[in-house]
């Protein structure tokens, strides 16, 4: 069988929701109206800490696929203002966040033992305004959320080959700057980072085989496996992956825009940048790079995203290792695209009622969980009790 990755097909009810007059549709998705719309028809549980699960109305699968999201619509109006990725929550929510988590990675486990049969997968992106001022909703901006999916990999055997020029495909090697320029201060940085549980892993041996993906990202395999995803040394650790990828990135585009710029504020590990990253040549030229074409070319330094932005992901590997990457998100790919799935959502309302029964089965079992372990209550729809 053919390696590469692949496109499948996902059939989803069209949303009855009319867009006012304008606005973009992303605009609209990420306002205080739509939010309510969505713990309505799509609410499964919330909490006190404003964490919202829900079902994906346009999902990824209908194998598996649920959201949380840090609901902060009503409490902050202004979109800028909101928290865009962990290390803005407070330790408090983050806590509970992290409990809700390990919960339902350990229910996709449970449900879905085989990583023969099926491709696991949970991670978080940067949602704030880093696309050019000028492009169309960037005044908007989303609540933090992350995702929980489950593929079948049958379903993936018997997709058809994406497009491997696709732009939103992830390829390290091809698309991230960092990867094609700056791998080995990128994974030498890394490595001087206080972590644990988190071990360094082979790029072969982190590849789902059917895919070839991830591509050129630097992957660490989780010590102790999922028994390990239950400790809150797992979830520091994994704190600490992206403030050092944060660090990385907002001093690389420091020296872009400004030559030989000091070290950022409230960079979280000031020695390594110091000694690691402001006095590495190959750091330092690449920067040089980049800036000189900023300079000559209007749309290259347009397309720039100045401010970090990031994709972090936890999945299952072929040999049921549970592993971490995070990527560069230089070029906007969907959280699938980094396992190399794309996903080609299309409206058919009969097709998806008949994977919704067991889908919601699941959905209503893992908030049950949830629950039980006193993470939020129970919100009612027209598809499901509360």
């Amino acid at each position: 069988m053919s390696t590469g990755p692949r496109e499948i097909i996902t059939p989803f009810r069209p949303i009855p929701l009319d867009v006012p007059e304008g606005m973009k549709p992303n605009e609209f998705f990420n306002s205080t109206e739509n939010l309510a719309d969505l713990v309505h028809n799509n609410g499964l549980l919330q909490n006190p800490e404003n964490l919202l699960l829900y079902r994906k109305a346009l999902g990824h699968s209908n194998v598996f696929d649920t959201s949380i999201i840090y609901n902060t619509s009503k409490s902050i109006l202004d979109p800028l203002g909101r928290p865009v990725r962990r290390t803005q929550v407070p330790d408090m929510v983050r806590n509970v966040w992290n409990r809700m988590n390990q919960i339902l990675i350990d229910y996709m486990q449970t449900s879905f033992p085989d990583p023969e049969s099926h491709l696991i997968l949970c991670g978080e992106a940067s949602l704030d305004a880093t696309w050019p001022l000028t492009s169309p909703g960037v005044p908007s901006i989303r609540m933090l959320h992350n995702h929980f999916i489950v593929f079948d990999k049958q379903q993936l055997r018997q997709a058809k080959l994406a497009d491997e020029d696709n732009p939103n495909l992830t390829d390290g090697g091809q698309h991230s700057l960092f990867q094609s320029y700056m791998r080995q201060v990128y994974r030498a940085f890394f490595t001087t980072l206080d972590l644990e549980i988190l071990q360094p892993m082979a790029g072969s041996a982190s590849q789902i085989k059917l895919t070839g993906y991830p591509q050129g990202l630097p992957c660490w395999e989780i010590s102790g496996g999922i028994e390990a995803i239950k400790e809150v040394r797992f979830w520091e650790e994994y704190d600490i992956l992206l403030k050092g990828f944060i660090d990385f990135y907002r001093t690389f585009f420091s020296q872009v825009s400004t030559r030989n710029a000091p070290i950022p504020d409230n960079v979280y590990f000031p020695q390594q940048v110091t000694d690691k990253l402001l006095f590495n040549n190959e750091f330092l030229s690449t920067a040089k790079i980049v800036r000189d074409q900023c300079i000559k070319n209007a749309k290259y330094a347009n397309s720039i995203r100045w401010q970090p932005a990031f994709k972090q992901l936890i999945y299952r590997n072929d040999a049921g290792k549970w592993i971490v990457t995070i990527s560069q998100n230089s070029i906007g790919n969907a959280i699938t695209e980094l396992l190399g799935v794309v996903v080609k959502r299309e409206p058919d309302a009969a097709a998806y009622e008949q994977t919704e029964p067991q889908l919601i089965e699941h959905l209503l079992e893992v908030r049950q969980q949830l629950i039980d372990a006193d993470l939020g209550e129970a919100i009612a729809t027209d598809y499901w009790t509360g």
